[in-house]
């Protein structure tokens, strides 16, 4: 085994990679990119975000994320509204034609995982996941993870 195969980050890296390069292919049919369906994803669970929590909950720079979510905001998918305490701040909702493209998309995606996971046992996937998320809590709870 090569030494970036024995590192765990660049078997993370790549698996992302290609993961990201599979669904990317299936969210086309749904008019979405990876980072939009996140961001759709993101705001269903939480209502409210700013445009700074999506950067983050994304991994990407606020700055890219205003100008994603102007995409998203164009095709009614959401809307901004002010912050009931901060007027700097603007709160991320998603539209009734957001909900019903995410509640289209999220099929697609859960198809794309369970065809790459086929194989695997449910207790591997437990493992997988359990790891996973273990991981991304503890490199930095609550701050912004840069893209690599």
């Amino acid at each position: 085994m090569d030494a970036a195969h024995a590192c765990s980050t660049f078997l993370v890296r790549h698996a992302w990679l290609a993961l990201r390069g599979v669904v990317a292919e299936a969210l086309v049919q749904h008019e979405l990119s990876v980072a939009q369906f996140a961001s759709l994803l993101m705001v269903d669970e939480t209502p409210g975000l700013s445009v700074a929590d999506v950067a983050r909950k994304v991994s990407t720079a606020r700055q890219s994320a205003n100008e994603m979510l102007g995409g998203l905001e164009r095709a009614g998918l959401v809307e901004r509204r002010p912050h009931p305490t901060d007027r700097r701040s603007q709160q991320i909702f998603l539209t009734d034609a957001g909900r019903a493209r995410l509640a289209e998309a999220v099929p697609t995606v859960k198809a794309v995982e369970a065809r790459l996971a086929a194989g695997f046992s449910a207790d591997e996937l437990a493992v997988v996941n359990a790891w996973l998320t273990r991981m991304t809590a503890a490199a930095a709870p609550g701050e912004e993870i840069p893209t690599l």
